[in-house]
């Protein structure tokens, strides 16, 4: 199954051939690779030699080489740039490809798209590790990088800055859900705090009631920190975070304004809840995103 990735980028076509050929330019927005670099030409005629590393950590890198072929001014206004790849790495799973990259103009910017394939080493057990794992990874972070360099071009967001905010939204995404989880875990479904149900008696609800309300407040606790996780790249769930945390900060304010002198309380609670989904809303303007790439070829309409 070949790879297949494309992105809309509102940039002139020019801009997005040199962020795309250039090897210094390259190497700053694609994940794939950690250096890039052209190789002497034999003759003005042959194709365009280059050498590629990825670093895949604990000082080990592989590396491989490739040649290039690009078009520019192709009739229809496209240009393309052919390739075909090959590593000699003994830990590199890809021992040789092939795909091009193309760049169609559109009305405001390019549909920049590439399509590759390769063949695999190590026999069965690379081919099953490629299908389960290393495919579906290099095709996202082919999807992810393009996003980089869609934002790069169109909203002047440093590659570097892009990675660094991904890690933030990272940080800022997991701690989040991991908050509401437990809060809806352990307290209020696992433990039934006496304090949870408290809360609830003093806004006037019955001690039966109350119970089963604490349970429905933990279970939308939860459905929450999923919500949070499966929805990535939303930021809806951050502003029901925000609404939620003010609401629950004014009910209790309201009818139960003691428990904001105990020791681990409901002010600050919400109030770190309310930072990080603040600062997860800040950094995702500049957060790359693979679900924005198209992963198939659209039929061209009649």
């Amino acid at each position: 199954m070949s790879i297949y990735v494309e992105i809309r980028v509102r940039a002139p076509m020019d801009a997005v051939w040199a962020h795309t050929q250039t090897p210094e330019l390259h190497e700053s927005w694609d994940l794939r690779f950690s250096t890039i670099e052209y190789l002497p030409r034999i003759d003005d005629g042959s194709p365009q030699r280059f050498r590629y590393a990825t670093r895949i950590g604990f000082g080990f890198e592989i590396s491989g080489e490739g040649e290039a072929i690009g078009h520019r001014d192709s009739p229809d206004g496209s240009s393309t740039s052919a390739l075909r790849f090959w590593s000699e790495a003994p830990l590199s799973l890809i021992r040789e490809g092939s795909g091009y990259w193309k760049y169609i103009p559109m009305r405001g910017g390019v549909r920049f798209l590439t399509w590759y394939d390769y063949r695999t080493r190590f026999g069965v057990a690379g081919a099953v590790f490629d299908r389960v794992i290393f495919r579906p990874l290099i095709g996202w972070a082919t999807a992810w990088s393009f996003d980089r360099l869609r934002l790069w071009l169109e909203n002047r967001v440093d590659p570097r800055v892009a990675i660094r905010q991904t890690f933030v939204h990272l940080l800022t995404r997991v701690a989040l859900a991991a908050v509401f989880a437990y809060q809806g875990l352990v307290p209020k479904l696992l433990a039934r705090h006496p304090d949870e149900i408290a809360m609830m008696e003093a806004a006037g609800m019955p001690t039966t009631q109350s119970v089963a309300a604490v349970a429905a407040l933990g279970l939308a606790e939860l459905a929450l920190a999923v919500t949070l996780v499966v929805a990535w790249s939303r930021t809806w769930p951050l502003w029901l975070c925000l609404v939620a945390m003010s609401i629950a900060t004014t009910v209790v304010s309201l009818c139960s304004p003691a428990f904001f002198g105990a020791a681990f309380n409901p002010f600050s609670l919400n109030l770190s809840a309310s930072a990080l989904a603040a600062v997860d809303l800040l950094v995702m303007a500049g957060v790359p995103s693979a679900g924005r790439c198209l992963r198939r070829p659209v039929p061209e309409k009649p």
